[in-house]
């Protein structure tokens, strides 16, 4: 896949390294500003629970 998109790229070497850091900070935008968030809320990792404990620690009076 990667030699596809390498060899589909237009121009010489350095203007294929732009387009590459290019393609791929578009790639991380779309994923952080698009799929990130809308499958956040079908992860079970927001549904935390912190129990207080007594303090032990300490000597009741």
């Amino acid at each position: 896949m990667y030699s596809w998109i390498w060899r589909h790229l237009p121009g010489p070497l350095a203007v294929r390294l732009g387009e590459l850091v290019v393609l791929l900070a578009a790639a991380v935008a779309l994923l952080f500003l698009v799929v990130f968030p809308r499958v956040e809320s079908l992860l079970p990792y927001s549904d935390v629970t912190v129990n207080q404990q007594p303090d032990t620690a300490s000597p009741s009076p």
